[in-house]
């Protein structure tokens, strides 16, 4: 396993207790709230009908009428991806989610990391993640669709783009060299549904198609996505709260004299100076972060969720 944040049983063994908070991803701790479920859902095969009903909706939500899978999460898409054309030479934008050039070279590619748009431009496949994990650095879609034209295909995962539909290039995905993937399991809090989807071309639509294979989707996914997608006001509501609870924890950072480095409307990344100690000292009150490898100073956090959360991060930050 590479490294990720969620990974809340090593915080446990090393620091024991149960009750902890885990601020290690970027899911939305105030999930939406789960429908009851039919028993068929559970016990029959998904239909025909109630997938499209899905893709409808999730056409709606990210407000589009490009070809569209759902799939068991962004994480199945950046699996598939690779398998849309023979092995080539592959340019990522980093830093960023480490799980594209692990499946990009799993598959056959020569992968560059790059450090900016520029350098991408002639690859056989572009990947950008927008916005972008851990740091939140964001491209607008005029300056993407222009590198769209000079790549092979260009792959934008807009996984973090719930709250920020002004970056999408969603309804674009129709025209060809273009995919778009996006995640619901992070801004709808219901990451263990492993439910995704990928937006594109005919061609390659189909072509993912035929490789997800049968039901790529459990019964109780569709339903319950299918009704998330369409509660456009709990997206509403949410996409509020969420930037008022930004700016909140940015208080908070600020307080313990962290700085900001960037961040999402689910998660923010600070400069602590050193995020081994910052990262421990949250963990004795059982607040679980995420640091990564290629920093020793960065500290990434999700925002929490009831207020019992909040009052636990102020009171440990202020030891």
């Amino acid at each position: 396993m590479r490294d990720h944040g969620g990974d809340i049983d090593t915080a446990q063994a090393r620091f024991g207790g149960t009750d902890w908070i885990d601020l290690s991803t970027g899911i939305n701790r105030a999930p939406y709230p789960l429908p009851s479920l039919p028993t068929e859902v559970w016990t029959a095969l998904p239909t025909y009908a109630a997938t499209a009903r899905l893709l409808t909706a999730a056409g709606a939500a990210y407000q589009s009428q490009a070809p569209i899978l759902a799939v068991a999460g962004a994480q199945a898409a950046i699996q598939l991806i690779p398998k849309l054309s023979a092995p080539a030479r592959a340019r990522i934008l980093t830093p960023t989610y480490n799980e594209h050039v692990a499946a990009l070279r799993s598959a056959g590619w020569q992968v560059d990391e790059v450090t900016t748009l520029a350098a991408l431009e002639g690859a056989d496949l572009a990947v950008v993640v927008n916005p972008n994990n851990p740091d939140g650095r964001s491209h607008a879609p005029e300056d993407l669709l222009r590198l769209a034209a000079r790549v092979g295909r260009l792959v934008v995962d807009e996984s973090f783009a719930d709250a920020r539909p002004d970056l999408s290039l969603a309804s674009k995905a129709a025209q060809g060299r273009l995919v778009v993937l996006r995640s619901f399991g992070k801004f709808y809090g219901l990451a263990g549904m492993r439910l995704g989807f990928i937006l594109g071309s005919d061609a390659d639509i189909a072509a993912l198609t035929e490789m997800a294979g049968p039901w790529p989707v459990s019964g109780p996914a569709i339903a319950i996505g299918t009704a998330a997608l369409s509660d456009r006001a709990w997206a509403e509501a949410t996409v509020a709260r969420l930037r008022a609870d930004v700016a909140r924890l940015d208080g908070l950072a600020q307080s313990a004299r962290w700085k900001l480095v960037g961040g999402t409307e689910l998660f923010r990344l600070y400069d602590t100076q050193s995020a081994t100690a910052a990262q421990e000292k949250l963990a004795r009150r059982q607040i679980w972060t995420r640091m990564f490898p290629y920093s020793d100073r960065w500290l990434r956090l999700g925002l929490p969720g009831q207020p019992a959360e909040w009052d636990r991060l102020a009171a440990a930050l202020q030891d």
